[in-house]
């Protein structure tokens, strides 16, 4: 069955609009986790536009599943990984300038220092994911750095008009096929929502869904209990 990792990085988002301490990230994902989540996500960003440094120290002291930092390839974050110890670390790129992540690591041209820390935190006992563009190419080159898995990213699917739905889907899923055939724990995620969720979610060999936007925004009419659990009704019906 395909886990949910709820991502709540969107709850700070909301905190950090007033400034203040409310509305919580940990209190969030407590909800989130009693309510079907299989586990929590959060991105920890060096200009820390969301997510702070306290967030990412108390979930990890009170998350009950399983504990998913997104982070940049940098020593700064790497340092704060050890430190934590989350159950997951996802490498993600990261530009200052963007809204949201716009794409997969490159991990093609520069391979070696990716290599080095995920052997690092791989030492440390942590599972780690490399956030990747939906391409065969990426996928062989993925592979051969070596991590646990590999995080497909779904936004060019979500974002496509309905005439290139049919062509973006078949790149998703055929990254995704080769991904398990690899024997990589399958992750997807960004602009999944619950209109195209259903879709994505019919693929068996992803493991994992990392949702946070479209929770955050459908907990806005129905609140956030209610948001996690049809989310989950969709990803656990897609595989009936």
């Amino acid at each position: 069955m395909a886990r949910l990792s709820v991502n709540v990085d969107h709850v700070a988002t909301l905190r950090k609009a007033r400034g203040g301490k409310t509305p919580d990230p940990v209190m969030a994902a407590a909800i989130a986790e009693i309510n079907g989540a299989d586990g929590i996500t959060v991105h920890l960003r060096e200009d820390r536009r969301h997510i702070q440094d306290r967030d990412v120290f108390l979930l990890k002291n009170t998350v009950k599943t399983c504990l998913n930092l997104e982070m940049a390839a940098t020593k700064e974050m790497l340092s704060i990984a050890l430190e934590v110890k989350p159950d997951m670390v996802t490498l993600v790129p990261e530009k200052r300038a963007e809204l949201t992540t716009e794409g997969g690591l490159d991990v093609k041209t520069s391979p070696e220092p990716l290599k080095n820390i995920v052997a690092t935190l791989k030492e440390a006992g942590i599972h780690v994911n490399l956030f990747i563009d939906p391409n065969i190419e990426a996928v062989k080159s993925a592979h051969r750095i070596g991590p646990t898995g590999v995080e497909i990213h779904t936004g060019r699917y979500a974002d496509a008009k309905a005439v290139d739905k049919e062509a973006e889907f078949k790149r998703l899923s055929d990254a995704v096929a080769l991904s398990g055939k690899l024997g990589l724990a399958t992750h997807a995620g960004h602009g999944l929502d619950y209109h195209n969720i259903a879709e994505v979610a019919a693929l068996s060999e992803i493991d994992e869904f990392a949702i946070g936007f479209s929770i955050v925004a459908r907990s806005v009419f129905s609140g956030f209990e209610e948001a996690v659990r049809e989310m989950k009704r969709l990803i656990v019906s897609s595989r009936s």
